[in-house]
């Protein structure tokens, strides 16, 4: 179907999406037609979820599927990792998302007729994801082979009150003939390997697409109950996994209703349950079923345990009934919403992708309670269901500031990956603790050291997640029982890795290592992970001394509990004082690393399109002796910790390394975005917006089916109040210094400071202040103090927006780098790194 009317909206230049299947609508994505053509993009930008459970927008009739997905947070699988060559301190234990079995089947019959969309003729055909109320809703009209007309209702929610619980209907209309009908609803396990795509891959340098998950060629779900109980319409399945001895229940109940005359059997076997409802179906005499589906896991609890569990939550569902069960739904979204909306005053394509991704984060996070937020959240098994730096980096930001109990979770779920930490540091022969850089049960599953384990900045990253909840919350009860274990092992790992090369006062140096650069590694120096290590030193010096003055018992607890010797946190400032800041006096740039500047530049304009990703397409060694980034490293350590360059280093920073991005990760966009904004490149922050933004939406990186890039989501709420908003965040002091871009009338988003949620309004001449809940905050306005209280809104006069330079982006040449002002930073000239003046 075409759509018309007001939902129709002529397609702009920065608009990807065919808008005639992808109808405007600022609080919904709709679907109008049947697309087979991008069934596997659909299935993620379709699918709901809590962040415990997620179910991919796979249709309900399940016969066509690029790829079918049933996903359980941290629900994994173990492997043993095969190395080519061993070498002492390999990953040793591969860990995988499990599609654990599927709940959402339900086929339909009409004259014994399936009903296949593919094929099917359909007169009237709409899907919708409600950002509102969580849910997800089809209706179509179908005309079958024998030209009777049968209308379909159906939909999809995934509780956010009952993170166990998936709540689907099913109701089916005949339209103009009698018919026999039949609703055939099924609990399947597909086996390993059924449906998938997947490749066998770890990381770079190893299989096809690193990005991609790992499938078994085994069974990994062995069954250990099944059933359909007594006198009900309840169907139950437990399993436990062949090599983690992870377990699962699942259990599904069904409330069918109809005036029609019906008789209902059921059959099962270990791995496909399976409840029939046959029906003398009659002209306009609904037939609803309704589904509710629950799913109960662990480590190691035996299945009848979880069973029970299953049946107690199914059992509160059906006492709830549906409507208490959507009105809770809405109700949990309301909430969200009030913390956490963006408005954009402008296209209105723009202000419904905008909320698309901030309703992903809530589907990543909203209740991921004793687990992380996967990379592709539970959407897919993209990067196999592993966590990465992204959360803490990415994600948690949007947390930390709208709904702080998501953040709290998060971080206290790596507090419970530390004693796995301290034996990863051991292995590397180091003091401390250092997390993996991807994992799932806390143990390092990289098998590529080079673009993986060697990323030691994740330590850093995870204190920073941590110093900046901690500061924006005044969460002081984390803070003293398990943040400052964080930053002290992490400290820790910093000072024993680092080195002291004396040279007058000396300075200390970092070997050996990886940036989030993944197209340079190993090398001496980099300078992102030098400045986040520099201000986990420092973070963690500082908490230990507030401890010792503001709380001696508690200071006294950790001494005991860590070990700590009254020197340490000297060390670490003495450490972070002396950290080596490369720095190019001549060009005025922070090197990536020690020795990035000798080698050669590659050449991005000569490199066609069909040759990106550079990872897919050239041996690693290749690409590691090239000046060419996969990802914002130096323009990243802009970002996070600005307040330690200067204006104009941060604009050259910005003008040299942005040419040679080549922006193979979406991460990347948000952060150039953020940073092209503040510099003066307002164009081409905006463009680097819309990138982030419809990077899913548009399946820009041509995998969008692998799962929703979740990071990437964060990063656009980061890039709308970090990039546009101005707002900033260094060392608990909050600022905002607003860089509105010039298509926009205004724009509005919410930050919450210990417990004031802050409503920031910005427009073309001013910015107004409202405190929406709380007693008071205190922020800064292009360097003027305020403090925002209940009594009235404070309203801030803007003189221009900042620094803006002319159009377009920084270019590399054959004589160097040409910035947007015509002037030329020479590539030809002999350079020194040395360290930046600290």
């Amino acid at each position: 179907m075409r759509t018309t009317g007001a939902d129709h909206v002529p397609p702009r230049a920065d608009d990807p999406l065919d808008r005639h299947f992808f109808p405007v609508r600022p609080w919904q994505l709709s679907e109008t037609s049947y697309d087979k053509r991008h069934l596997g993009r659909n299935e993620t930008l379709f699918a709901v979820g809590n962040g415990y459970l997620g179910m991919r927008g796979n249709v309900e009739e399940g016969r066509e599927s690029f790829a079918h997905g049933t996903f359980v947070n941290g629900f994994h699988e173990t492997f043993t990792i095969q190395h080519a060559e061993e070498a002492f301190g390999f990953a040793r234990v591969g860990q995988t998302m499990v599609n654990v079995p599927d709940a959402k089947l339900i086929r339909l019959y009409v004259d014994d007729e399936p009903l296949l969309l593919p094929i099917a003729e359909l007169d009237a055909y709409d899907r919708t994801l409600d950002f509102r109320s969580g849910r997800l809703t089809r209706s179509l009209v179908w005309r079958t082979p024998a030209g009777k007309r049968v209308r379909v209702d159906s939909s999809r929610m995934v509780s956010m009150t009952d993170r166990h619980l998936a709540v689907m209907t099913f109701e089916v209309t005949l339209l103009d003939s009698d018919a026999p009908v039949a609703i055939s609803s099924q609990l399947l396990n597909r086996q390993d390997g059924e449906d998938e795509y997947y490749v066998r891959s770890a990381a770079m340098g190893q299989g096809a697409d690193p990005r991609r998950s790992t499938t078994f060629h085994r069974r990994v779900l062995t069954p250990q109950s099944i059933g359909v109980e007594a006198d009900s319409d309840r169907m139950i399945q437990g399993y436990r996994c062949a090599e983690s001895g992870m377990t699962i229940a699942v259990a599904v109940d069904h409330v069918f209703e109809t005036d029609n005359e019906f008789e209902s059997n059921h059959h099962f076997d270990p791995d496909v349950a399976r409840m029939t409802y046959r029906v003398d179906g009659r002209v306009g005499v609904p037939i609803r079923l309704q589904k509710n589906a629950v799913y109960h896991t662990s480590r190691g609890v035996p299945v009848r345990e979880l069973v029970s569990r299953c049946r107690r939550t199914l059992d509160r569902a059906c006492a709830d009934g549906p409507e208490a069960l959507l009105a809770d739904q809405r109700h949990w979204f309301d909430g969200f919403w009030q913390r956490s909306d963006v408005e954009v005053d402008g296209p209105p394509e723009v202000q419904q992708a905008v909320r698309w991704n901030l309703f992903q984060l809530a589907q990543a996070g909203g209740r991921a309670e004793g687990g992380g937020v996967p990379a592709k959240g539970v959407t897919g098994t993209g990067y196999s269901g592993h966590y990465f730096w992204d959360t803490e980096i990415y994600t948690l930001p949007f947390f930390t500031y709208t709904t702080p109990r998501c953040a709290r979770a998060a971080l206290r779920f790596r507090y419970g990956l530390l004693d796995a930490a301290r034996v990863r540091a051991s292995q590397m022969t180091q003091r401390g603790a250092l997390f993996p850089w991807r994992t799932i049960n806390g143990e390092e599953a990289s098998a590529y050291y080079a673009a993986g384990t060697a990323q030691y900045h994740i330590d850093a990253d995870i204190s920073y997640a941590c110093s900046q909840y901690i500061a924006a919350t005044g969460d002081q009860e984390f803070m003293q029982r398990e943040a400052v274990d964080i930053l002290v092992e992490t400290a820790r790992l910093w000072a024993d890795l680092g080195f002291w090369r004396v040279n007058g006062a000396g300075v200390f140096h970092i070997h050996g290592v990886t940036g989030p650069d993944e197209y340079t590694t190993v090398v001496n120096d980099n300078l992102f992970t030098n400045v986040m290590a520099q201000g986990n030193l420092r973070d963690a010096a500082t908490t230990v001394r507030w401890l010792a003055e503001n709380d001696p018992d508690g200071h006294a607890r950790m001494v005991a509990r860590l070990e700590l010797e009254d020197h340490e946190p000297q060390e670490w400032e003495r450490a972070a004082d002396r950290m080596f800041i490369p720095y190019e006096a001549h060009l005025g740039i922070h090197p990536q690393d020690a020795h990035f500047l000798d080698r050669e530049v590659w050449d991005l304009e000569a490199t066609p399109p069909s040759s990106l990703p550079l990872l897919l397409h050239y041996h690693p060694l290749v690409i590691y002796r090239f000046q060419v980034i996969k990802q914002a490293d130096v323009v990243l350590a802009l970002f996070l910790r600005g307040e330690a360059f200067t204006d104009e280093e941060k604009r050259a920073n910005f003008e040299y390394y942005d040419p040679i991005t080549t922006g193979d990760s979406t991460l990347s966009a948000v952060v150039q975005s953020i940073i092209a904004a503040e510099v003066g490149y307002h164009e081409l922050a905006l463009r680097y917006f819309y990138q982030s933004l419809f990077v899913d939406l548009a399946d820009l990186h041509a995998n969008t089916s692998d799962g929703v890039h979740v990071a990437s989501t964060g990063g656009v709420w980061s890039a709308l109040v970090y990039g546009f908003g101005g707002f900033r965040d260094a060392g608990g002091s909050y600022s905002i210094d607003p860089r509105l871009p010039e298509p926009w009338t205004s724009l509005t988003y919410r930050i919450t400071l210990k417990g004031a949620r802050v409503r920031v309004c910005v427009d073309h001449g001013q910015v107004v202040l409202t405190l929406e809940s709380g007693e008071s905050a205190r922020l800064a306005v292009r360097g003027k103090e305020l403090e925002v209280t209940p009594a009235e809104a404070v309203t801030v006069p803007l003189d221009g927006q900042g620094l803006r330079l002319p159009d377009g982006p920084p270019a590399w040449g054959r004589d160097g780098v040409r910035r947007a002002d015509g002037t030329v930073i020479s590539a030809s000239v002999p350079h020194a790194t040395e360290p930046h003046p600290f």
